[in-house]
C-alpha cells in the first residue's frame, strides 16, 4: 500500500520544533525565576503499519511516577520524582537528588486508539505502543 504525501507535513514539523523550543524554555525556568530541574527526555517514534511505538528515556523514575496521556494526536509523558529524606547520623555535605521532573510532548503521525494503548517501563526506558485507529473512509454526501 502506497502512502499519500501530507502537503502539510513540513508545516507540522515546523510547529513541532517550535513547541519543543517553547517547552525547553519553560522547563529551564521555574516560577521563582531560577533554573529548574526539569529535563526533556530523548524519544523515538516509529510508525508501523498498524501501530505507533514511542520510546522515551526516563532513567531514575518508577512506573508510579510517570504519567502518560494521549489527546489530539499528541502523546504527553510527564515524570515527577522526589527523594525522601534519609535517616542518618550525619549532616549533608552535598544534596543533589531531591527532586526531578521530565516532560515530553510528541505529535503522533496518525490517529491512535488510546483505549487499546499499552506501556512498559524497563531499565529507565518507557515504551508506549499505540494501535492506530481506523481512519474514516471518505464518503460522498449528497446535497438535497
Amino acid at each position: 500500500m502506497q502512502r499519500q504525501n501530507n502537503p502539510f507535513a513540513d508545516l507540522e514539523r515546523m510547529f513541532e520544533r517550535m513547541t519543543d523550543q517553547f517547552d525547553d524554555a519553560a522547563e529551564w525556568w521555574t516560577e521563582e525565576g531560577r533554573p529548574g530541574t526539569g529535563v526533556r527526555p530523548a524519544a523515538d517514534v516509529v510508525d508501523h503499519a498498524d501501530e505507533i511505538v514511542v520510546t522515551v528515556d526516563v532513567p531514575g523514575f518508577t512506573s508510579e511516577e510517570v504519567d502518560i496521556r494521549v489527546s489530539d494526536r499528541t502523546l504527553r509523558v510527564e515524570a515527577d520524582h522526589s527523594e525522601t529524606a534519609e535517616e542518618h547520623d550525619g549532616d549533608y555535605v552535598r544534596r543533589e537528588r531531591h527532586h526531578a521532573t521530565a516532560t515530553r510532548s510528541l505529535r503522533l503521525p496518525a490517529e491512535v486508539d488510546p483505549d487499546a494503548a499499552s506501556a512498559t517501563l524497563t531499565n529507565g526506558v518507557l515504551t508506549v505502543t499505540l494501535p492506530k485507529s481506523e481512519a474514516e473512509e471518505t464518503r460522498r454526501i449528497d446535497i438535497d
